[in-house]
């Protein structure tokens, strides 16, 4: 009986393995394999600078299991290309990541490429700034071969970074006079001052910046008209004491290209990071710095867009700002402390917390400046525009500063309630709001404080709460539309001058950076 029950076990795991064996068959591929795209776009990437990681889907819709004789990279081990077949990086050494064996693949599934490349432009073409790279994934070979084309635009660009110790591998910091007391500070931030070679960034090739990269005294740092300048993150530019910042792009005839405009931003050139806030740092005027120009900038997804410090007395404003852009800082668009800034056709949107902020007083002149804030967020805490004479020392007690703040024909906005703060600690808090378009519906403090609409040495003529009819503040598109409460309600100005897009405002110019009466699609 025994015998028997052991015979018929060993007769049941044989037929059951039997039956099971077809599971483990693999056939060699037909070449039938189908794919999530015929083509790979990985997107543009600077020289000697690693792409993102992208994926290609192989699926085998085919009812028996197959298993895939090779996959491989059509330049082989010369490819610029590397990938990594479902978790595995193929055959060792050169081959690694370019050619890959006897791959299975189950009936009706499918497996993941993942897919990354580093190019060196110098070894690709004689370019002067970019090259398009071009290979394809080889799937089987004869005629089952099936390929899938892989793209890349590489861009060259002049790279700014900190030196390295060899021996030591301790990266170069700055080292500069922080709180202006005449005694250099060492800081943590990484980075150098710039030669007198690298003190000009034209519009020949991109710059990419590592760390800080700093303007010493007596110098000056210019960006042409057309300039493109990429952060790296926890990367920007100081100018410290008795150096000086000129951006000087120009009217572009393109609003989508921006070919004149000097463009700041980070060094992710995908799609999916055009947007985010907080890639890099901050351009940081120092205490001591003097006469910064910006024209014709956009700056966007820093933490800070302009960080200025100091000189709010001196006899020319520390930043002049204008007809220039400021999008998705992750903090403030504008910081101002203890400083002066002169504004004109200024847009700035989408801040983590305020978009412009003057504080421990200073002196802001503001024109025709769209300030707003269309944080995509509840937790958002800050206006648009926020102004106070005061920080607090280490005991909690304010020390006040005198505050002198213009803003007129100035678009106040956003998407909270209100978008206005104005804090004082001190008896010198001078400000005025004249033609101005206001986001402020609050009863609670309407009328009261420094929020007495009704009088006239504070506010004149100002508009509250009308729609300013935005195209799109949440993807940044600013001008006004036909509907705007900002139509027709600035005040004429002497010279009457241009809009932000150089049209030229007439008798009844409109409040904001940009005059609606000469919009076109």
């Amino acid at each position: 009986m025994k015998r028997l029950l052991s015979f018929l076990i060993c007769l049941t795991v044989l037929l059951f393995w039997s039956s099971c064996r077809k599971d483990f068959e693999f056939s060699p591929s037909t070449g039938n394999l189908k794919f999530a795209k015929d083509t790979v776009y990985l997107d543009t990437v600077f020289t000697n600078i690693g792409s993102s990681t992208y994926n290609l889907k192989v699926y085998n819709r085919s009812d028996d299991d197959i298993v895939i004789p090779t996959i491989q990279l059509e330049n082989g081990v010369n490819s610029f290309y590397r990938m990594n077949v479902d978790g595995t990086t193929g055959l060792e050494g050169d081959q690694e990541g370019k050619f890959f064996e006897d791959v299975e693949l189950l009936a009706n599934d499918s497996l993941f490429i993942f897919i990354e490349t580093t190019i060196d432009i110098e070894t690709l073409s004689n370019s002067d700034t970019q090259f398009l790279y071009t290979d394809k994934i080889l799937f089987d070979s004869g005629s089952n071969q099936q390929d899938v084309d892989l793209v890349t635009l590489v861009k060259d660009a002049v790279f700014i970074y900190p030196n390295r110790d060899e021996d030591t591998g301790i990266i170069e910091t700055l080292i500069f006079d922080v709180d202006g007391d005449g005694t250099p500070d060492e800081t943590s931030l990484q980075g150098r001052y710039l030669e007198s070679e690298e003190l000009t960034f034209t519009n020949e090739k991109p710059y990419v910046v590592y760390g800080y990269a700093g303007v010493g005294t007596g110098q000056t740092l210019t960006m042409e008209a057309g300039a493109r300048v990429h952060f790296h993150a926890d990367s920007g530019i100081i100018v410290t004491e008795g150096g000086s910042l000129n951006i000087n792009g120009s009217l572009s005839t393109d609003p989508e290209v921006l070919e004149n405009e000097v463009i700041l931003e980070g060094d992710r050139l995908e799609p999916l990071f055009e947007d985010v806030p907080g890639q890099w740092g901050t351009i940081w005027l120092f205490n001591g710095s003097e006469n910064n120009t910006i024209n014709y900038a956009t700056i966007k997804n820093a933490t800070i867009g302009v960080l200025s410090e100091g000189n709010q007395n001196a006899s020319n404003d520390k930043l002049t700002i204008t007809n220039s852009q400021i999008y998705n800082s992750s903090n403030f668009g504008i910081l101002g402390r203890a400083t002066s800034i002169t504004a004109e056709n200024v847009v700035i949107n989408n801040s983590g917390q305020s978009s412009f902020a003057g504080t421990l007083g200073g002196k802001y002149n503001f024109t025709h400046c769209t300030i707003a804030n269309y944080w995509n967020s509840s937790f958002r805490q800050f206006p648009s525009l926020l102004l106070n004479d005061f920080v607090l020392d280490e005991n909690g007690t304010p020390i006040t500063n005198e505050l002198d703040a213009d803003f007129t024909n100035c678009i106040i906005y956003g998407n909270d309630n209100p978008e206005l703060l104005l804090e004082d600690e001190g008896s010198a808090f001078n400000y005025k709001f004249t033609n101005c378009l206001i986001r402020f519906n609050n009863d609670n403090l309407s009328g009261t404080g420094n929020y007495n609409f009704d009088d006239n040495t504070y506010y004149v003529d100002n508009k509250f709460n009308l729609d300013p009819d935005f195209e799109d503040p949440f993807e940044n598109l600013m001008r006004i539309g036909d509907d705007s409460g900002a139509k027709e309600n600035a005040i004429p100005l002497n010279p009457v001058g241009n809009d932000i897009l150089g049209n030229p405002r007439n008798v009844m110019p409109d409040i904001g950076a940009y005059n609606f009466s000469i919009f076109e699609d």
